[in-house]
């Protein structure tokens, strides 16, 4: 039986690749989908999978591809020791050039000509997905708890289109103060600030001891309804 969504690894620069999946027609507006620190996991193509189900071309780059090519880690032990060093080993100003990359590998695909680009991520990657919207000319992004946000609101001046934020109300990184400052900063702007009451960090990932269903799909269904509106 032929899968509903087609997937397969795609290159985007010489070395760099990610994790594509198809929507059932084929084609349609795209998504970057940015990792947390555990690599291109299970967990991250099947929310790539999910997505496309829904109508969005979705490619998931290997951020760590120049220090552990398609990693993929558990959430515990050794695996969040080596996911901690991995984000720790990280040099801004190539992650920046990278994230362009893919936002522009995913732009020039036939599956997206001429239509809508967006970017979105949990963790790290919900970080990714803000700096896209400051950096990368895309249509809309969504940031699920994004660690580090709030240290990086000077990028917001440069945020002009739609930004949606998901956070945990327990989130032992990202206090309540955080959520607040990111608030400000993006007062004035096409900006939806979610917090999910007894909700933890990870709470969308249902391989953690943190998921929280009720939570991951409310915030589900509000992504996809925000992605809906600004990108189809």
């Amino acid at each position: 039986m032929t899968p509903i969504v087609e997937t397969r690894w795609t290159e985007i620069a010489p070395g760099f690749a990610g994790y594509l999946a198809l929507p059932p027609a084929g084609r349609g507006p795209g998504l970057v989908l940015f990792q947390e620190i555990f690599g291109v996991n299970e967990h991250i193509r099947a929310v790539a999978e999910q997505y496309a189900l829904d109508g969005f071309v979705v490619l998931a780059p290997d951020v760590f591809w120049r220090q552990a090519p398609r990693v993929q880690l558990g959430y515990e032990g050794a695996d969040r020791q080596q996911a901690l060093a991995l984000m720790q080993g990280l040099q801004p100003a190539q992650t920046l050039s990278d994230l362009g990359a893919a936002v522009q590998a995913l732009r020039a695909l036939p599956e997206t000509a001429g239509r809508r680009i967006g970017a979105f991520g949990y963790c790290m990657g919900g970080r990714l997905a803000y700096t896209a919207a400051a950096t990368a000319s895309i249509d809309a992004a969504v940031a699920f708890y994004g660690g580090g946000i709030q240290d990086q609101l000077h990028l917001a001046a440069g945020i002009e289109g739609p930004v949606q934020f998901h956070y945990a109300e327990l989130d032992d990184h990202i206090p309540p103060a955080a959520v607040e400052r990111v608030r400000r900063a993006m007062a004035g702007k096409a900006a939806e600030i979610h917090v999910y009451p007894g909700a933890q960090h990870g709470f969308n990932c249902w391989a953690r001891a943190s998921y929280h269903a009720p939570s991951a799909a409310l915030a589900h269904a509000r992504a996809l309804g925000f992605l809906a509106q600004h990108l189809f």
